[in-house]
């Protein structure tokens, strides 16, 4: 259980400031995560990683010389926002490029592609290589769908070396490409983890069993065995992981990289007795081992659990990996004496709003009023948001929606009190709402809201077919952008209907508030129904069986939010009618 904390919704925000003023020597505060605080005196590519804060030395932990040059730092368990990522990349950026890294996940996948388009416009190189190390998450013909857990530090560690080693943009990627394909893991857990303020972990494990397949984000296992001797784990780590020999490896005069890791709770001691076998195990097969580690190397909170990570050497891979790095979470070696960088400059917001008609900025206090009415309906629900995300997922989605929705409507209320209209009010919240929330739910709210706010514009009223034609337009941003549909088991499945039967009523001359309470029915009854299917996308997807039962998160904040809209329109027609 995690006990030390003050709010929990801050604990990320303390724990970077926290972790800044410890380790100052190698890197400080920049917005959206950390960034080296040296500098060597000739500019190379840059390497910019990220992902869910609960994780260290993952994410900021790796950055130094020999490694990272920036962290994009989310929330727990919730990928960074865009506006994190592209600021991250932009301090960082010594013009020789730069290079995103990090775990595939549906959220984070959605934000360093938003960061990497606004990057290129803006003219800087920039190109993606995500890690896909974990072999229990998809089929080897799928491995392009496999999830990136400690096998991070493989990709993470090369690349690093080839950007300090005067490679170029292709060279850089290049290399982490290869090792991400030589690189292969597998974890296994004895207990969930327990994020701040929660009272229960995310998963349990039964008294006497090991879960088996595990993520980095509290995503109970895809398995559950009885608990091995070390021995008989470090064999069935080592059996699964030869399996998957990359291809073109030969074993035969074969060399690899151990990575030993301990996910949070697990004592140093247990998990040498567990390599000592490993080891035995790799020797037996003609297998060199090369600088193993053993240790925490990217962790899952307090979760109690192991992954064996193998990463496939050829000659370069090897050069690189015995190469010098110095970073608060990862030493090797002795690393080239660094210069103090320029202190990073937060740039400061504007905050001025264009013209706006009278009616559109009236539309705007609607918009204001609805959004703060959302944030308290999710402040209430955060905590079985949060369950139910727990059931296949990583449990986040309460606590993001809830910092999320907040934010969406303290801009909002800025906006709107600085005389903006609907669209300007709808697109200063979405920038919030992404930003604060990160995760997949933070990205498609994003994208929602700002979809809405270009088709109502900033000079007319809110009429109610243009309301419904920007509702629709949102649906199909979030179905573009996220690539779900109907029956995968997402937020889909409620907006669709919701906002075909929206689009209906209004075309029949209903006016907005009977369309919209209509249609809210209609997307409720359709969240609810989501209990029925399993989960084909995102982080549940591994888990897709378990969350049968057990209706989508995401749908069922939907649905809250429109019901919760509805209440906000029956309001303002009613004191309408009054001054009427």
């Amino acid at each position: 259980m995690t006990r030390l904390f003050n709010d929990p919704s801050r604990f990320a925000d303390e724990m970077i400031e926290g972790f800044v003023a410890a380790a100052s020597r190698w890197v400080q505060a920049a917005p959206g995560g950390v960034v080296r605080s040296t500098q060597a005196d000739e500019p190379t590519v840059v390497l910019v990683i990220g992902g869910g804060s609960g994780h260290y030395p993952a994410f900021g932990g790796l950055v130094g010389p020999g490694i990272a040059h920036g962290a994009a730092m989310g929330n727990l368990f919730a990928s960074p926002s865009a506006q994190q990522v592209h600021a991250i990349a932009t301090a960082a950026d010594r013009g020789r490029g730069v290079l995103l890294s990090y775990g595939n996940y549906a959220g984070d996948v959605l934000h360093f592609d938003q960061a990497q388009e606004k990057l290129r416009a803006e003219g800087i190189d920039v190109r993606t290589v995500t890690v896909t190390d974990d072999i229990w998450s998809a089929p080897k013909h799928e491995q392009h769908k496999r999830r990136g857990i400690a096998g991070d530090l493989a990709v993470f560690k090369t690349a690093g070396a080839a950007a300090a080693a005067g490679y170029d943009l292709d060279g850089v990627e290049r290399i982490a490409q290869l090792a991400n394909a030589r690189t292969r893991s597998f974890g296994v857990a004895f207990t969930g983890c327990t994020l701040p303020g929660a009272s229960e972990p995310l998963f349990t494990v039964p008294a006497g069993k090991m879960a088996v397949g595990l993520g980095i984000h509290g995503e109970p296992g895809i398995d559950e065995v009885d608990v091995p001797t070390a021995d008989e784990l470090a064999e069935l780590f080592v059996e699964k992981l030869l399996d998957e020999v990359p291809e073109g490896v030969s074993l035969e005069g074969a060399r690899v990289v151990p990575l030993l890791n301990g996910l949070g709770n697990l004592k140093y001691e247990e998990m040498f007795v567990v390599y000592r076998r490993v080891a035995q195990l790799l020797d037996e097969r003609g297998i060199a081992i090369v600088e193993p580690e053993v240790g925490e190397l990217c962790t899952s909170f307090d979760m109690s659990g192991v992954s064996l990570t193998l990463l496939w050497l050829d000659d370069e891979l090897e050069t690189l990996w015995a190469a010098p790095a110095d970073t608060p979470g990862f030493k090797k070696g002795s690393v080239a004496p660094q210069r103090a960088a320029a202190a990073v400059v937060a740039t400061a917001v504007d905050a001025s709003v264009p013209d706006a008609g009278d009616a559109s900025r009236e539309g705007a206090r609607l918009i204001e009023a609805a959004l703060a009415a959302v944030a308290t309906a999710i402040d209430a629900a955060a905590d079985e948001l949060g369950r139910m995300d727990a059931v296949a997922g990583d449990g986040d989605h309460g606590i993001g929606m809830q910092r999320g929705s907040r934010a969406g409507a303290d801009a909002a209320t800025v906006a709107a009190e600085a005389g903006a209209g609907a669209q300007t009010t709808l697109v200063r919240a979405a920038d919030a709402w992404s930003d604060r929330a990160g995760g997949t739910s933070g990205a498609l709210w994003g994208e929602m809201l700002r979809a809405v706010g270009a088709r109502l514009g900033d000079t007319d009223a809110l009429e109610a077919a243009a309301v419904a034609d920007g509702v629709v337009q949102a649906k199909d941003a979030v179905m573009a952008f996220g690539k779900a549909e109907v029956g995968d088991k997402t937020m889909v499945d409620a907006i669709v209907p919701f906002a075909e039967e929206l689009a209906r009523g209004v075309a029949a001359g209903e006016p907005l508030l009977e369309a919209w309470g209509r249609a809210s029915e209609v997307g409720e009854v359709a969240a609810q129904a989501t209990a029925a299917l399993a989960a084909t996308l995102g982080r549940a997807r591994s888990h897709g069986d378990k969350s049968i039962g057990t209706p989508d998160p995401g749908a069922i904040s939907f649905a809250l939010i429109t019901r919760t809209i509805h209440r906000v329109l029956t309001q303002s027609t009613r004191e309408q009618s009054k001054e009427q």
